[in-house]
């Protein structure tokens, strides 16, 4: 238990927080780090290491396939940590389960795959596997004192601490791992491109990666959006993310599109369960029926859509919505020499080239060591070339066999180990023929040996060898890209708009501010409205879901919303409060709504005082997405009625005394600012004021013609 800065661990016995973590917490944090999650610089964690240095040593490499729990159980012998994540190291190693540029392991049997989580791998007991052709790449020169060996966990075996990977495999393949405080993500890059560039850098250190491994490749295929500022700054600072997209194919004959290859961290069951969720929601329309049509000739999901639909925008949306289009953040970090360090590529490759330079030199000290002692035998048996039947009668005439070689040594005048090596020569082979063949190798020793040394001597030879090596590399194992590059110019952009679903609805604006969109399909299953006590339904419009909403409040202003961004409700529901949407001022009400899409027509605003103003709607369209325009209309006096035409037609105008008359909206004038105040259309007395501007609808042609004026301002006439 703790107590304010202290750790009660025992009876009576305290001790400060700080030095219960260091003492317990910081060995475990070192250990994941060092020990299980981040890769080091020969691209394996100590899982993957153990368990491909046991194959090796099951002779795994040249011999047949074993049974997959054989190598399991081997590999406890370095591994202790179970069974299961063995096997699943294995898996992800395999060609079978397909996580890897270059697999490491040959498999045979179910071994799932990376791109589906329900596609599951078979129990170890069922599946094969022996070493893959590239990992003779690992192993080719273990044998030579290349890395250090330390001792299993119970110090009964020797293992590498690294294994002498004659290529990068450290940016060849993915590797992701989670420790304590860090974390590192590895995309795999091209074989054949990361050797050329680790070429390129052998020259020049400093030389740009960029310019021969333009972008990651996965296994598992798909599209890099390639974007160049991005894309450099992960190749210099090891940072940074990407998208990767899928491909996908249409069939516009069969009015079908599949997708044949999907993102490196995704999996076919969450693409297709997201696609559902689309649909379901409404998100998505045009798609009939969504199947996963994968089998043993590879990925596919198929999509039945509608043969009219728009396969970019659908695409689109997809894209936008589901884990087809994915980003994948990059954080290069590495173990080297102990110490978890965030690179770019060229220092890492860089790296990389010191860690072989390393290998190499190790290598050729070795086998420079075996050349000279070999040499040295040779030089005992020429000497006794001289006399053969000198050295025959001093072993004859010897009575004891540990005196053999002290004779020789002194007959000789040899070291012990030469002595040694012509004592063990048998009889039949102390000939003339055979010791002059066996010494003729004395001059190409020789040569070898200064050869070597001089390049053991020069990192510049040796970078030269490592060269050589990654050139044999790319001709043996090298392949095609398999995920391709697209720039980020070449993808269609689409307007946000289009992705929004359209249809024809119609809203009804209330007197206490609320405001309903009701689909047409909505209304025909119930057109009761329901609304508050004492409210009632001031205007009824039609309108569609990707048109503007023009609202107009009288203190002027005119409010700006998309018909999409109002939620669609049934005509039982009381609707959406304006004054919350729009965040009116206190006293502010909505007195007209108007839709467009194109701007086109005509607004009319009709005031207290008899005059009429005409707006062109074009004088509302703004280029930025502006949510309020004050100035909407005149502030003069008091606003008693607004009207939409579509062109200039006939308006209704009502006086308090009960006047009415009709005129046309063409004897108004359209005024240059929206704040103008308008023309008299209606004479007003001392006592009288204008009560109503409207479409004549409301009254019959006859009233109409009775109460129609061919100029303004006029007077209007009574109507029974």
């Amino acid at each position: 238990m703790t107590k304010g800065r202290e750790v009660v661990v025992g009876e009576g016995e305290k001790q400060k927080i700080t030095k219960t973590l260091e003492k317990n917490y910081m060995p475990y944090a070192m250990s994941v780090i060092i020990s299980r999650a981040i890769p080091e610089i020969d691209g394996f964690k100590p899982a993957h290491r153990k368990l491909l240095f046991t194959m090796y040593k099951m002779g795994l490499l040249k011999g047949n396939r074993t049974k997959s729990a054989n190598i399991v159980g081997q590999t406890m012998k370095v591994n202790p940590h179970g069974d299961a994540p063995i096997y699943e190291t294995m898996v992800r190693l395999s060609e079978g389960y397909g996580a890897l540029n270059t697999p490491f392991v040959d498999s045979k049997g179910n071994f799932g795959k990376q791109y589906s989580r329900d596609m599951a791998y078979a129990a170890a007991r069922y599946t094969e596997a022996k070493l893959s052709k590239i990992s003779e790449e690992l192993f080719l020169e273990i044998e030579e004192n290349t890395v250090d060996f330390v001792d299993n966990y119970d110090g009964t075996l020797k293992e590498p601490v690294l294994l002498p990977v004659r290529f990068p495999n450290i940016l060849v393949n993915p590797n992701q791992g989670i420790a304590v405080g860090m974390a590192n993500y590895i995309c795999g890059f091209n074989l054949a491109e990361v050797c050329e560039a680790t070429k390129a850098i052998i020259k020049d250190p400093k030389a740009d990666p960029h310019k021969y491994m333009l972008a990651p490749d996965f296994p598992s295929g798909g599209k890099i959006v390639y974007k160049e500022s991005e894309m450099k700054k992960i190749f210099q600072t090891g940072r940074g993310s990407f998208k990767l997209r899928g491909k996908y194919r249409y069939f516009k004959k069969e009015g079908r599109i599949e997708i044949y290859e999907i993102p490196y961290n995704t999996t076919i069951e969450a693409i297709v369960d997201k696609i559902i969720e689309l649909v379901k929601d409404n998100k998505v329309s045009g798609i009939i029926d969504i199947r996963d049509e994968t089998d043993l000739s590879g990925l596919k999901i198929a999509l039945d859509v509608r043969k009219n639909i728009d396969i970019d925008i659908l695409m689109h949306k997809i894209f936008a919505s589901t884990p087809l289009e994915s980003t994948v953040s990059c954080n290069f970090n590495i173990l080297v020499r102990g110490t978890p360090r965030v690179m770019g590529v060229n220092e890492i490759l860089n790296e990389w080239i010191d860690f072989r330079v390393e290998c190499i030199r190790n290598k050729y000290l070795f086998n420079i060591e075996e050349m000279e002692d070999k040499y040295h035998l040779l030089l005992g048996l020429e000497k006794i070339l001289v006399d053969i039947d000198k050295a025959i009668k001093i072993i004859r005439e010897t009575k004891a066999a540990k005196d053999v070689v002290p004779n020789l040594m002194k007959g000789f005048s040899i070291s012990k180990e030469q002595a040694d090596y012509i004592a063990e020569i048998k009889l039949r082979n102390l000939n003339q023929e055979y010791i002059l063949r066996r010494i003729a190798e004395i001059e190409e020793l020789d040569k070898e040996i200064k050869r070597l040394k001089t390049i053991v001597k020069s990192d510049k030879k040796i970078k030269a060898v490592i060269s050589k090596e990654l050139t044999e590399i790319i001709k043996k194992h090298g392949y095609e890209r398999k995920t391709t590059i697209i720039d980020d110019d070449e993808i269609k952009e689409i307007d946000q708009e289009d992705l929004i679903k359209d249809y024809n609805l119609k809203m009804f604006l209330t007197d206490h501010q609320y405001i309903k969109k009701i689909t047409l399909a909505s209304l025909r299953g119930s057109s009761d409205q329901t609304i508050k006590k004492d409210d009632f339904i001031v205007q009824e419009i039609e309108a569609t879901n990707r048109q503007d909403l023009i609202l107009f409040s009288n203190k002027q202003k005119a409010y700006k919303l998309k018909v999409y961004e109002l939620e669609d409700v049934k005509a039982s529901d009381l609707g959406e409060y304006l004054p919350n949407i729009l965040e009116m001022e206190e006293g502010e009400k909505i007195l007209h709504i108007q839709a467009t899409d194109d701007y086109k027509g005509l607004m009319l605003f009709g005031y207290r005082n008899g005059r009429v103003s005409k707006v062109p709607l074009e004088d509302y369209m703004t280029k930025t997405n502006r949510r309020c325009l004050l100035n909407a209309y005149s502030d003069e006096d008091e606003c008693v009625g607004i009207c939409y035409l579509e062109e200039d037609g006939k308006l209704l105008g009502i006086r308090s005394d009960g006047r009415h008359l009709v005129f046309d909206s063409s004897l108004i004038r359209t005024k240059v600012n929206r704040n103008a105040r308008g023309s008299q259309a209606m004479r007003m007395t001392q006592t009288t004021h204008f009560e109503k501007l409207s479409l004549p609808d409301i009254l019959d042609e006859e009233q109409i013609k009775k109460c129609l004026s061919a100029k303004i301002p006029a007077t209007g006439k009574f109507l029974e």
